[in-house]
């Protein structure tokens, strides 16, 4: 089904995500793409409206990111934000200079209501501001409708040709009305409807499953983890027995796991899947042996499932198609959807080795962020337990092992990481903690324990509260849950002497270790 789309424009800015999800917050779709992509194509798409995001360079500096004034003259409404907004007017002839002084962090700014980008918000708003250049002269035909103490045009519009520009940034939670600033510019401005909704996601992909596998047979890779799963009851609500669920118990799973993982999905669970569970612990640890950069460590990951895939194919017979649980943003982080940095690599994205024996593979959530699968879920009657389920990344604690990863290091992190979990739910704080985890770090300090002493690892404690887990504030644990996970896993778990915990935000940290 033709669905309304929004593009969003990336020059290299942190935040392409957040303002990707705040657009679908409003029932509208939207794709990122780097600003590179053929003017053609972005045309040929048909959208509704585009959308400029940050980037971390002066537009008027030599080799910086840019577009063409065409961009703005194809009678699609635009938005600028931060430097987009910058690069809007320098490209249609206003001027943009370094400021005398850097504006970042909360804000006020005093909006013109009148104007349809700031409908309904509180004339003197609270906004998140990251800049050091500003427009210093207006382009022909447009004129503020926001501004700041220090920052006369922090938005500004040409209302005649439907272009539009913010100097803040509304994506981010920071700017306390800044949601609604997207929804006036995307449903009002843009005219769109709102037909991006998870009832119909199902019902069209349900359908669109069944044609394109036909009579095929289908592998699905079910690691138990929130997306695969939603992934794996889709494939089972459209095409039934012709699929089956290979569970690769690669070694790198949280403690119990992989039996739990069984427990739902197997024979004796309540869905009616072919379940083929493989243990291949000692295959993995193998293969990982001396490896201690992260992203050697999640390719050899990633490339061994394939083999497990292929070997599992071969043993049931001819398999048409591979189903993998692969989200939006498993594929902007590997820098297949903007011109953002590649961040980390995924190993479910970026197709098949030359060599596999499937035919294709099939992504059912490729275009989802994570709140949008768990809606899938929920829509496919997976237990609430199961959709809100801790998130777990693909290569397993395999990135949650800082350096080489061996099957002594992973019970480590496996007990300690139970206990803190334990802790976590005995305290409460499981269902207001978005994200937690252990990892252990390549950190061995001395300790004294028992009047002797000790050289051993040191525990990383991790707890996020995020809504869409492309920002995150660390989670203030009270002292008292952190002094009893800390004596706990000192006490309880062998070769520990010492228990620290992450404070780092993301940006700049991500979630994960490595």
């Amino acid at each position: 089904m033709e669905k309304e789309l929004v593009v969003v424009i990336d020059f290299g800015g942190q935040y392409n995500q957040l303002i990707a999800r705040r657009v679908r917050e409003c029932n509208v779709y939207c794709e990122i793409y780097s600003y590179k992509t053929d003017l053609a194509k972005i045309k040929a798409m048909n959208p509704k409206g585009i959308i400029l995001t940050g980037g971390p360079s002066s537009c008027y500096e030599e080799g910086a990111a840019t577009c063409s004034s065409e961009l703005f003259e194809m009678g699609i409404p635009v938005l600028g934000l931060c430097y987009g907004a910058q690069l809007m007017a320098f490209v249609l002839g206003g001027k943009v200079e370094r400021a005398a002084v850097r504006e970042y962090g909360k804000t006020e700014v005093a909006v013109d209501t009148s104007s349809a980008l700031f409908a309904d918000v509180t004339p003197n708003t609270i906004c998140w501001m990251s800049h050091f250049d500003y427009i210093a002269e207006m382009a022909p035909g447009f004129r503020a409708v926001a501004s700041t103490a220090n920052c006369p045009v922090a938005a500004a519009e040409c209302k005649e040709r439907n272009l539009y520009s913010i100097q803040f940034h509304p994506e981010v939670l920071h700017t306390t009305e800044g949601s609604k600033m997207l929804y006036n510019f995307v449903r009002t401005i843009c005219g769109c409807c709102g037909d991006w909704r998870m009832d119909s996601f199902v019902e069209e992909n349900v359908k669109a499953i069944k044609e394109k596998v036909g009579n095929g047979k289908v592998l699905c890779a079910l690691s138990g983890g929130v997306d695969s799963s939603v992934a794996a009851v889709l494939l089972s609500k459209a095409i039934g027995s012709q699929l089956t669920c290979v569970f690769v118990d690669h070694g790198l799973l949280r403690k119990n796991e992989g039996d739990e993982v069984e427990a739902v999905f197997g024979p004796g669970g309540n869905y009616d899947l072919n379940f083929i569970r493989v243990n291949a612990q000692g295959r993995f640890y193998d293969k990982l042996q001396g490896v201690e950069e992260p992203e050697a460590k999640r390719k050899i990951i990633g490339e061994e499932f394939i083999r497990v895939f292929e070997e599992e194919a071969k043993k049931i017979g001819a398999v048409d198609f591979l189903v993998q649980g692969t989200i939006y943003p498993d594929v902007v982080e590997s820098g297949l959807g903007g011109e953002s940095a590649v961040i980390k690599s995924h190993h479910n994205v970026g197709g098949l080795p030359a060599c596999v024996d499937f035919k294709e593979i099939i992504e059912p959530l490729r275009s989802l962020f994570k709140d949008e699968v768990r809606k899938v879920g929920l829509e496919l009657g997976i237990p609430e337990h199961l959709v809100f389920r801790q998130p777990f990344p693909g290569p397993g604690l395999g990135i949650r092992i800082i350096g080489e990863v061996t099957a002594e290091k992973v019970k480590i992190v496996q007990d300690a990481d139970a206990i803190y979990r334990e802790e976590i739910a005995n305290a409460g704080l499981d269902g207001s903690i978005n994200q937690y985890f252990a990892a252990l770090t390549n950190m061995r300090s001395v300790g004294v324990m028992g009047d002797e002493r000790t050289y051993d690892y040191a525990i990383a404690l991790r707890a996020v509260n995020t809504v869409d887990f492309m920002t995150a504030e660390s989670a203030q644990i009270p002292w008292e849950v952190l002094q009893k996970v800390t004596s706990r896993i000192i006490n309880e778990v062998s070769h520990v002497n010492r228990v620290l915990y992450d404070v780092t935000s993301k940006p700049p940290g991500t979630i994960e270790f490595e």
